[in-house]
């Protein structure tokens, strides 16, 4: 079947067989490999991006339930070489180390601020539970997300 998906502001029209993940869509037929696969079963996060503005994990929805939406990834967020403040946030407050996760954590984050632009710190670790780090333990993730609130 025929989709047509905007991607980063760019119209994409590709064929894909009805069960394709939207991940797969972006990774495999598009390369933005920005976008992990952690798990394949909604656990991790990594593979979080924004369709239609909200923040949703791509490996739970198929690329024929994005025909016609607006599909935002980690390449797409930074503007004329300058980086997204969450991405700044990140980077500033050491929110990363292996690096796997993060792009899910960072389009999570935006997501959690789109709802809730002032988080407490307890609102930013419930917002982000559904987004697993194994190397960091979370505190400059968090640290990170209040950080880029402020901006």
């Amino acid at each position: 079947m025929k989709v047509s998906i905007t991607v980063n502001g760019t119209k994409q029209e590709k064929e894909v067989e009805p069960r394709t993940l939207l991940v797969h869509f972006l990774r495999d037929q598009l390369q933005l490999t920005g976008t992990n696969i952690g798990c394949d079963t909604s656990s991790c996060g990594a593979c979080t991006v924004h369709l239609d503005g909200e923040a949703v994990k791509s490996c739970t929805v198929l690329a024929a339930q994005a025909d016609g939406g607006t599909v935002m990834t980690i390449e797409g967020l930074s503007k004329d070489g300058e980086m997204h403040p969450m991405q700044q946030a990140f980077m500033e407050n050491h929110g990363l180390q292996c690096g796997y996760c993060t792009p899910g954590m960072v389009m999570a984050s935006i997501g959690l601020l789109n709802e809730n632009p002032n988080p407490t710190e307890e609102e930013v670790r419930l917002g982000l539970e559904g987004n697993l780090c194994r190397c960091t333990g979370y505190h400059n993730i968090v640290k990170s997300v209040l950080a880029a609130a402020k901006k």
